[in-house]
């Protein structure tokens, strides 16, 4: 295969495909990096040690003072060069993505593209941070709120989107006058060098003091280290909800603050005013894009008993249209999961899904021969379900798809789909007007994102993103989310000659 890419984000040492020059650490401990595609080894990346990791938070902590000074405008255009150098290297960057991830390239190429898109958001923000006027109840006195920087944002990030994910939180960061210190997944480790090294070029040129943005590696023993550290006011994480329970209690244990994205359980509700097209369209990329490991996927299709079968039959033959492979190739539509241990955990859930009953109209597995040899392959399954099964309440993060059946009103799907306990993104397929609001209503989808007539994965930068429930109820990326990352602060001038007090109350000086 070729690895020109490797050589051009400066991951090679040499261009033989093994040997990183990344190990600069103390530590004599390395994450190596192999790709789900082929199995090959990628490179090496140094463990950070705890002594290193206390010098990154002190140049992170001095640095932050200098860059919170620099004007919003000004912060914003660093970041706008940083989108430059994106584009240059999308390519690249789009084929590393795929390649350590195992994603299609179509996908990595779309998760660069997300990169861009948020600077470009960034960039306008920068000039956007706005605060509030509000008329005081006394004389001659005027009050507003204003936004002021943290200091040094801690961001954890999942394989899953090794790259974007980090960008939402760090651009939006950096232009509220924030450093960033960010651990990649140590699932793909490599995504987040190369990252930092394009960053530090644009950081280097535009003479920024070291340590505005900082790459920590390791495994969840890094993450401890972040989340426990009072010099890290805000702690953005992104992972399962089981991740999420501990490091929203060690930051909040601080009095700190957490931005937490965890799991999703997403359904789409199918009533008989459907358009099976855009049903087909968007569950099935929402079932096997990424191959199920999206926050976002559908896991769930709750389908009215008027056109269960004709789903039910659509579904089947659009499944055996699904071509699995090298991800790198465009003709493909799934790749690989992540590891072996993923492997596992998609097999296991498929077995437990027989236990409960569950009737698997797409039998899934493992799949194996020629061009699956790092046995991280699956065909997908889709499985009629119960929406109670244990199975079916946890989030696997697989290419399995529940179908299920609801009977009467659009009122029981609603139910039926906000019955998990996750709550990120949900979807409605419908031609009716007055079901869309209802599903869109203080009545209807319990989720941080509710779609018509799209499926539940492929949010925009936009808007929020997040979700509620054991989704952990934070927000990144655009609309107010910038707010997450800046302290706020209510200010009162009094421009009298007079000092009058609350409740009348008077002092005889």
């Amino acid at each position: 295969m070729n690895t020109s890419f490797l050589k051009k984000l400066g991951l090679l040492k040499k261009n033989d495909g093994t040997s990183t020059g990344l190990k600069s650490s103390n530590s004599g401990e390395y994450i190596e990096s192999y790709s789900p595609v082929d199995g090959k080894l990628i490179g090496s990346v140094s463990v950070t040690t705890k002594k290193e990791y206390e010098k990154v938070i002190k140049t992170s902590q001095k640095a932050a003072i200098a860059w919170r000074q620099v004007p919003a405008p000004k912060r914003g255009d660093i970041v706008r060069q940083y989108g430059d150098a994106l584009r240059t290297n999308k390519e690249a960057l789009g084929n590393l993505v795929s390649y350590e991830m195992g994603k299609s390239l179509q996908e990595g190429y779309g998760e660069v593209q997300e990169m861009i898109d948020i600077c470009d958001f960034a960039v306008g923000l920068s000039r956007q941070l706005y605060g509030l006027t509000m008329h005081s109840e006394r004389p001659n006195h005027r009050m507003y709120e204003q936004w002021h920087p943290l200091g040094v944002v801690g961001i954890i990030s999942a394989f899953n989107f090794p790259v974007a994910v980090w960008s939402w939180n760090s651009m939006i960061a950096l232009i509220c006058g924030n450093t960033s210190v960010w651990k990649p997944s140590e699932k793909a480790p490599m995504c987040g060098v190369a990252c930092q090294n394009l960053f530090a070029k644009v950081l280097k040129a535009n003479k920024v003091p070291e340590g505005v943005s900082c790459v920590v590696n390791g495994d969840y023993k890094i993450g401890e280290m972040m989340t426990a550290d009072t010099r890290v006011p805000l702690v953005s994480a992104t992972g399962s909800s089981r991740m999420g329970r501990i490091v929203g209690a060690k930051v909040a244990e601080r009095f700190g603050k957490s931005l937490l994205e965890l799991g999703g359980n997403n359904a789409i509700i199918v009533t008989p005013n459907a358009d099976m097209n855009l049903l087909l369209t968007g569950a099935v990329f929402g079932a096997v894009g990424t191959c199920g490991q999206r926050c976002t996927s559908t896991r769930r299709l709750i389908v009215h008993e008027d056109v269960y079968d004709k789903v039910k039959k659509s579904l089947v033959k659009a499944y055996k249209q699904i071509k699995i492979g090298n991800p790198l190739d465009a003709k493909m539509h799934m790749g690989p999961l992540i590891d072996e241990d993923a492997v596992k955990t998609f097999s296991e859930a498929i077995k437990q899904g027989k236990e409960e009953g569950a009737n698997y109209i797409v039998k899934g597995g493992v799949l194996k021969g020629k061009g699956y040899e790092s046995g991280c392959y699956v065909k997908p399954a889709v499985a009629e379900a119960d929406n109670k099964m244990k199975i079916v309440q946890h989030e696997t993060f697989a290419p399995i798809l529940y179908l299920m059946k609801y009977k009467g009103g659009l009122e029981n799907a609603i139910a039926m789909q906000n019955d998990v306990p996750q709550g990120l993104s949900s979807a409605i397929m419908t031609t009716n007007l007055r079901e869309a609001e209802l599903f869109l209503s203080n009545n209807g989808s319990d989720c941080g994102i509710a779609n018509v007539n799209i499926g539940t994965s492929g949010a925009e930068i936009g808007g929020a993103f997040g979700g509620e429930k054991e989704t952990g109820g934070g927000r990144e990326s655009g609309s107010d989310a910038w707010k997450a990352y800046m302290r706020r602060q209510t200010n009162t001038i009094n421009y009298s000659t007079t000092l009058p007090l609350a409740q009348g109350i008077t002092f005889d000086f």
